[in-house]
């Protein structure tokens, strides 16, 4: 138990010196000249209490005989100090504002930029509300940390420090107080903490299961409707928020426990401090000034430790949600390019796969040793049931994943020698969860092409059976979709992403399921469209109506990561075979 607290406790400090190193490289300058900021402001603070030593001393002369004009003085310069005192501590606010709102656009910057180096496979893995939550809550976190509680902790270490020193140098008698109740005071924070840090993890990770499961019930809310489970999901809700609500409340209160223990040791050193005071003047070792100064240096010394006990738990959520941004941004990207590896300029689209074998998970087989040649212009089905590898095959052309053993050519060259960029600028795709984005049509049409004019636009449309849809829109190609398309029908969507697919000047084209989401007259009119467009082309089209694909060049079908039959369908059904077999029992 001992090692895992250690071990914890390092990992902690790790991401604390990390988040620091972190800001550093952000704004290390204005970080600089916050700390100094903070110190001169601090010592101005600390310099009041012993000018009010000073000035009760000359008090204690009597009646007639005080110096009123040296008390005044004193007390101008006490004003002084706090005054100038209040100013950098306002300077120092914002400075901090300023370096925790550089550090926050710098590190959604690069979840960004790290997100879009991340292989296809990490995305599979990850639940997108648990994605989201990283980049709002736990970075929000993360700021709020910065710009009070960092600054915080730093004012009150040198506030501590400094009262302490005074304190010494009033009364090293007196300060014998603080070296019983600072250190009890230190001791009970550490086991207190040691014991919070994995309640504030497990808040940040039932946060973003919470945030997860909302995600995906608000995607899907027609289905939770038609199939009448919306009490289901509401005590689904309930559960998942009562987890986190307990998480949140077990970290919350464990963490808060700090603040009163050590307000309670702060309280009993002042009232130490008031006794031994007084002895300490009747045996004329301290003056009255001389206590007034020690104990308002001690009530600046307990106020900061007590402020640290209160902002601690906050400081540990910072933590918990620095380490899952952290972890975000030290995930392995995708594999770099060999330093062989070349720049596709002119494609051709032979494509072959030899001896391939691939898994997503270790021991469980997707592919098996699949080899197939697929000449330039073929237009190539890939058919079988659910879970026979069809998807897989386009993901390892496309490079999303690679397999574990054999080799796939793009015109004689294995794709491993080629750079990803090129290779996926080689094929345009379609799939059959469409993708739009909220901006005009004519933005989403053009989103793969660049330069792309509307006369361009309007042409794929009119290839895709789209432009006569479009075109009675109010504002034509100009008309602003919502966010993923969801002012059309899932038809009109999916022609869209066809007609975006056609406007790329790409030699391979891929269509997974491409014409689910419309009706079987719209697919055959887009059939022969593409057919047309693509008879210089190679192009694989993933599809389970087998209506759809009796025209293609070469079939094949897939049954357990093997192609187990390959032909035109007029040779599969001859064969009497599987093909067949799924063929009739879709239209028996």
């Amino acid at each position: 138990m001992t090692d895992e607290r250690n071990t914890s406790s390092g990992r902690k400090r790790a991401i604390l010196f990390r988040l620091i190193r972190y800001l550093l490289r952000i704004d290390g300058w204005f970080l600089l000249l916050a700390i100094a900021v903070s110190v001169v402001g601090n010592l101005l603070a600390l310099t009041g209490p012993y000018i009010s030593g000073k000035a009760i001393d000359l008090l204690e002369a009597g009646i007639g005989k005080v110096d009123l004009p040296a008390v005044f003085d004193y007390a101008l310069l006490m004003i002084i100090c706090y005054v100038v005192s209040a100013v950098f501590s306002y300077i120092l606010s914002v400075l901090m504002i300023k370096i925790s709102q550089d550090t926050v656009y710098q590190m959604r910057k690069e979840i960004f930029e790290k997100m879009a180096k991340l292989p296809v496979g990490w995305f599979d893995r990850s639940q997108t509300g648990d994605i989201l939550s990283r980049i709002s809550y736990d970075v929000d976190t993360i700021n709020t940390s910065l710009s009070s509680d960092i600054v915080q902790i730093f004012s009150s270490t040198v506030t501590i420090v400094g009262s302490l020193a005074m304190m010494i140098s009033i009364s090293p008698k007196l300060s014998i107080i603080f070296a019983f109740t600072f250190p009890l005071s230190v001791v009970l924070i550490r086991m207190i903490t040691s014991r919070t840090k994995p309640l504030f993890r497990a808040r940040s990770k039932k946060l973003g299961e919470l945030n997860g499961f909302v995600e995906e019930m608000i995607t899907g809310q027609r289905t939770i409707k038609a199939f009448n489970r919306e009490d289901n999901t509401i005590d689904r809700l309930y559960s998942f928020n009562r987890e986190a609500t307990e998480a949140y409340y077990k970290s919350e209160y464990y963490g808060r426990i700090v603040g009163p223990i050590v307000g309670f040791i702060n309280n009993l050193a002042l009232s130490l401090v008031g006794v031994f005071g007084a002895l300490l003047y009747l045996a004329g070792s301290l003056t009255v000034g001389g206590i007034s100064s020690f104990v308002l240096y001690s009530r600046k010394f307990a106020g900061p430790v007590n402020e640290i006990a209160n902002i601690i738990g906050d400081l540990q959520s910072a933590i918990s949600a620095a380490e899952r941004v952290f972890r975000l941004l030290d995930e392995p990207g995708e594999k770099e390019d060999s330093i062989t590896a070349k720049e596709l300029t002119e494609v051709c689209g032979n494509v072959e796969l030899k001896n391939i074998n691939f898994s997503y998970v270790e021991d469980v087989e997707v592919i098996k040793d699949l080899s197939l040649n697929v000449k330039a212009g073929s237009l190539v089905a890939i058919v079988g049931p659910t879970g026979a590898g069809k998807t897989t095959i386009i993901n390892l052309l496309m490079r999303f994943y690679d397999p574990q053993s054999g080799t796939i050519l793009l015109d004689g060259e294995p794709i491993t020698n080629i750079t990803r960029s090129s290779l996926r600028r080689a094929y345009s795709m379609v799939l059959q969860d469409t993708w739009l984005f909220g901006g005009t049509i004519y933005e989403n049409i053009s989103y793969g092409k660049e330069g792309a004019t509307k006369e361009d636009v309007a042409n794929a449309c009119r290839e895709a059976g789209i432009a006569q849809f479009v075109e009675q829109l109010p504002n034509g190609y100009d008309t602003v979709l919502d966010d993923d398309g969801s002012n059309i029908s899932k038809g009109q969507k999916q022609l869209l992403t066809i007609a975006r697919a056609i406007l790329i000047d790409a030699k391979l084209l891929i269509l997974d399921e491409a014409t689910s989401n419309v009706d079987t007259r719209t697919e055959r009119r887009i059939q022969q469209a593409m057919r047309r467009i693509m008879a210089d082309k190679t192009c694989f089209v993933i599809a389970h109506r087998l209506s759809t694909i009796q025209n293609a060049d070469v079939i094949l079908v897939v049954r357990d990561g093997k192609i187990v039959e390959t032909g035109t369908h007029t040779e599969l059904m001859q064969k009497r075979g599987f093909y067949r077999e799924m063929f009739e029992a879709q239209f028996s």
